[in-house]
């Protein structure tokens, strides 16, 4: 049984929205019908519910890869089989504004937690194809400004040096957020399908927009991420 996520076989659904915010979670959770608190234990809370006749999780995972790390492998032996990460993502191009989506083909990433994961680093971070290109056609669907790109994970928040941003944009990044890589990861190692849906909450490149929107002013994207990151959980 997991350590930390103090639930039962049957409480966490075979589709999870996994979120950083404990916040966000509680946001999300009220999207759903019937939703029920099946943990709270290290303020990890996670409810399970229904949207449009499936039976959906919102799940925090808290901050970086290793806290991430944890509450995805127990969301996993609690019957998780698709995981999707509805996050916020510091923009690194020009073309990408404050509430624009990001949704993630790989993850680039340091050393960090993963190196306990694969010690030769040798395996692409990527998401599920399928998952991915669904997410995509729905947001282009309902007209939500988008774009797929490589993000980059990192377990510094406070940490990035002044070359950061030029070293990686110039390998095509377009992003940089903190979970995905072990997402893309744990999904390929434990066998669960793992995507994400991305807000850009601030920007490294446009004058103006550094600093990160608080949680209330991006409430309308979070919302429409929201819908789209539920609709591709529902049947097609």
């Amino acid at each position: 049984m997991p350590a930390h996520i103090k639930a039962k076989p049957g409480d966490v659904a075979e589709s999870v929205i996994a979120v950083g915010d404990p916040a966000r979670a509680e946001q999300l959770a009220g999207m759903l019908q019937g939703a029920k608190l099946v943990n709270s234990n290290r303020g990890l809370l996670i409810f399970t519910g229904h949207y449009d006749g499936r039976e959906v999780t919102v799940a925090t995972h808290g901050l970086g890869g290793p806290s991430s790390a944890i509450v995805f492998e127990e969301l996993r032996l609690l019957g998780a089989k698709t995981i999707v990460r509805l996050g916020t993502v510091g923009a690194m191009v020009k073309d990408l504004e404050i509430g624009d989506l990001i949704i993630p083909t790989g993850a680039a990433f340091s050393e960090g937690s993963l190196k306990m994961y694969v010690p030769d680093g040798e395996l692409p971070a990527v998401p599920d194809i399928r998952l991915t290109a669904r997410l995509a056609d729905l947001c282009r669907g309902e007209g939500l400004r988008h774009r797929l790109g490589v993000v980059f994970s990192s377990d510094a928040f406070y940490n990035e040096d002044k070359t950061f941003v030029k070293r990686w944009a110039a390998r095509g990044v377009v992003g940089v957020e903190m979970e995905c890589a072990t997402l893309f990861t744990l999904g390929l190692l434990k066998g669960f399908r793992a995507a994400s849906l991305l807000i850009v909450s601030d920007s490294l490149v446009r004058e103006g927009e550094k600093e990160i929107v608080p949680a209330e002013g991006l409430q309308p994207y979070v919302m429409s991420g929201a819908r789209a990151v539920l609709r591709a959980l529902s049947p097609p």
